[in-house]
């Protein structure tokens, strides 16, 4: 089968999150991704509970579609292995610490002047300078740097974390357009490029609307549980059944809303007429909806209300919503091998992406991916006695 990224080699030298959430979008898409890791290999592998056939939930996730070989970069040998890779790959990503591949000789500048062709793509916590810069970074510490964590959660709870590593994901995406940018203008320039993302960025790229609210009022945002800031009703209520999430964008649907829940009168209502009258006026908002809803069914009732053009939602628990049958027509729970796995989101019409190959064991591929190097039999063999391709994860001390 064809897919949009066949024949672009990728080298993925990252571990965790982004880095492999972006290379297995475009492993998704056809590109050969090679998985390099470390002695100790991708730490995700040990995060679980649970495990399946021998991978963590967490690793499982992120790694379909990719070969994996184990390679110790802090040996020259280990480094000469990396620059035969690199001779004919398209695209190199990284997420070491700040400085890390500049000591051993492998920077930017170095790897852009031996491969002038090779798109080489960094992630970091908050760069490689300023006042932040070389600082390690986490998805939950960068929420609460960003000033996400201050506007998630209510006057009651406080700040709460997002509830999955959204600035991990968001960096991911960004690095894998990014790549897709650079390669592109490869096609007019000959030329690859360096590079970087850094999760600072994306946390603070993804605020809207707060920063632009307190750009033009000066009033900093407060913490608003399920309202929005600027929309209303946008917010969660109560029914017999599922919870009850209104997405209501304009006065149209306020009516149409207003209407279907046989009070039509209180779209009239000065309070209401506007959706700045009903930003105004919130509580009086909710009371008013909260009776007219306490007694329906939250998921019968959104269903109705997204068929007039309301958007709405019932709050469905995770296995709710891999159970539901969009999710099974939409193909979003597929195998990857002997893996059950979320599906790839974007859908080509003509150039499908695919879970073809489960997540790889730790040097699954090593002496599979030395072979289409070049390296013969005896140079693999010496290889992994010297400990440059170990066979087993080496644990940290």
């Amino acid at each position: 089968m064809t897919r949009a990224l066949d024949g672009m080699k990728v080298i993925d030298l990252s571990r965790v999150l982004g880095g492999p959430y972006c290379t297995q979008m475009l492993a998704d898409h056809g590109a050969d991704v090679i998985k390099v890791e470390p002695p100790q290999g991708d730490e995700t592998r040990e995060w679980g509970p649970p495990f399946e056939h021998g991978l963590s939930g967490y690793f499982a996730s992120l790694n379909r579609n990719k070969r994996s070989i184990a390679l110790d970069l802090s040996l020259e040998e280990g480094r000469t292995v990396l620059m035969r890779m690199l001779e004919t790959a398209d695209i190199v990503i990284e997420n070491f610490k700040v400085g890390s591949m500049e000591r051993w000789g492998i920077g930017p500048e170095a790897l852009q002047e031996r491969f002038p062709h090779l798109v080489h793509a960094r992630i970091t916590g908050f760069g490689s300078d300023g006042p932040l810069g070389g600082m390690p970074g986490y998805d939950g510490a960068v929420q609460a740097w960003s000033g996400l964590l201050s506007v998630n959660g209510d006057p009651e709870t406080g700040p709460v974390r997002v509830g999955v590593s959204i600035v991990d994901m968001v960096t991911g995406l960004n690095t894998a357009i990014g790549i897709l940018m650079a390669v592109e203008e490869r096609h007019r320039s000959g030329l690859g490029q360096f590079l970087e993302v850094t999760l600072y960025d994306a946390a603070l790229s993804i605020l809207l609307p707060y920063p632009h609210n307190w750009f033009m009022t000066d009033r900093a945002p407060k913490m608003m549980g399920n309202r929005s800031p600027n929309i209303a009703p946008y917010d969660l209520f109560p029914t017999a059944g599922h919870k009850l999430f209104l997405a209501v964008g304009n006065d149209r649907q306020f009516r149409r809303l207003c209407a279907e829940l046989e009070r039509p009168e209180i779209a009239d209502d000065p309070r209401f007429a506007t959706n700045a009258d009903r930003l105004g006026h919130q509580a009086e908002l909710r009371a008013a909806l909260e009776g007219l809803l306490a007694d329906k069914d939250g998921e019968t009732l959104a269903k109705r209300l997204m068929s007039i053009g309301i958007p709405a939602g019932a709050v469905m628990s995770v296995p709710d919503a891999m159970n539901n049958e969009h999710t099974a027509h939409r193909d979003m729970v597929v195998e990857a091998g002997r893996i059950r796995t979320i599906g790839p989101p974007i859908k080509f019409g003509r150039t499908p992406a695919g879970a073809h190959r489960e997540p790889p064991a730790f040097g699954a591929h090593s002496a599979e991916v030395l072979r289409e190097f070049g390296f013969d039999d005896g140079e693999i063999d010496a290889l992994a006695a010297a400990g440059v391709t170990p066979a087993e994860t080496k644990k940290l001390i």
